[in-house]
């Protein structure tokens, strides 16, 4: 383990609905944000929860921050649904040293740190970013069964010429055989303890000359490390989409279909933005109405990067005053 248990988790809070009966099938999800995406989180949750009454869930959320307002919607969340749901406020001092983006903040590592806190309790676990929404049925992940040294059903990533290229980027040729987006893990925890997955990960994140080769930072890492060791599921299960394609004009094909399970809402811009007002954001509109943020607005653009989408989407929109309004806050942004 690359961290101490003890003290990386440094509060526990169970939000759990009292009457929630736990059994040994229930399937465990754990998601790993900062406070950016705690609205995403609780309709995420609140997506999986409408799908999926036949399921027993606990979820598990691993954060660097959370208020007495987050806690009331997070409990309330558990009661509507009468759910498992235990919150996890995470010491992020040790994981602040590692590489980021103006996209990517520490919280990526967090799946590093879930996956060894439960080693030892658990067979299994999903990881899921707070960006994925469910539309469907999470009944066959129940079913899914792992053999030798396998550590992780995933989804892979574009194409055959993709995976080659980070092949190439990466220096590990077999990647060439499959590349898998990181952001739905379905871990076997004891394979991960047992290779020791996020020491090593760590160590080449130590490594200069690995850090210079990485462009999607941990994903980079545990294909590296992770090359060989998967089970590739179908990509229902992390159907990725940019709410920024709506910008194109030759705007790629929806790939959110009526047999897609879980939409992956990649890219700066997220449906809880104000201005993702787009009839592919629909999975995250119908779950937000059926939780307790239904009345919570969504979030305005604050940083000069989503002021700057902000305004392209309101133009695309023909809401012209709101992009005028956005576009000068993004101008002296930037200026001052």
């Amino acid at each position: 383990m690359f961290f101490d248990k003890q003290n990386a988790v440094v509060k526990r809070i169970d939000l759990s609905s009292s009457d929630v009966l736990r059994s040994s099938d229930s399937l465990h999800i754990s998601y790993g944000i900062d406070r950016n995406f705690l609205y995403g989180c609780g309709i995420s949750i609140a997506s999986i929860l409408k799908n999926n009454t036949d399921i027993n869930f606990v979820f598990h959320i691993f954060t660097d921050y959370f208020d007495d307002e987050w806690e009331r919607l997070f409990k309330a969340l558990a009661y509507q649904y009468n759910t498992s749901l235990v919150i996890y406020v995470v010491d992020c001092e040790q994981l602040k040293s590692l590489p980021s983006t103006k996209n990517w903040s520490y919280a990526t590592y967090f799946r590093f740190i879930i996956a060894d806190y439960f080693s030892n309790q658990l067979d299994k676990m999903i990881y899921m970013d707070a960006d994925i929404m469910c539309q469907g049925s999470l009944n066959e992940l129940l079913h899914v069964t792992f053999n030798g040294d396998e550590v992780a059903a995933v989804v892979p990533e574009r194409d055959s010429v993709w995976w080659a290229k980070r092949a190439d980027a990466l220096g590990i040729p077999s990647i060439e055989k499959g590349y898998f987006n990181a952001g739905f893990l379905l871990i076997n925890l004891e394979n991960w303890s047992r290779l020791n997955i996020s020491t090593k990960a760590m160590e080449l994140l130590s490594q200069e000359e690995v850090k210079t080769k990485l462009s999607f930072l941990d994903q980079d890492i545990l294909n590296m490390l992770l090359t060989g060791k998967v089970i590739y599921l179908d990509k229902k299960y992390n159907t990725q989409y940019s709410l920024n394609y709506e910008l194109q004009k030759d705007k790629k094909e929806n790939p959110i279909t009526s047999s897609t399970i879980l939409v992956h809402y990649i890219g700066p811009t997220k449906p809880w933005h104000e201005w993702a007002n787009y009839e592919t954001a629909k999975p995250f509109l119908d779950a937000r109405a059926a939780s307790p943020w239904r009345k919570v607005p969504l979030l305005k653009a604050k940083n000069s990067n989503h002021l700057r989408y902000c305004a392209k989407h309101f133009y695309h929109q023909k809401s012209y005053p709101l992009f005028l309004k956005m576009y000068l806050k993004y101008f002296y942004q930037k200026l001052f």
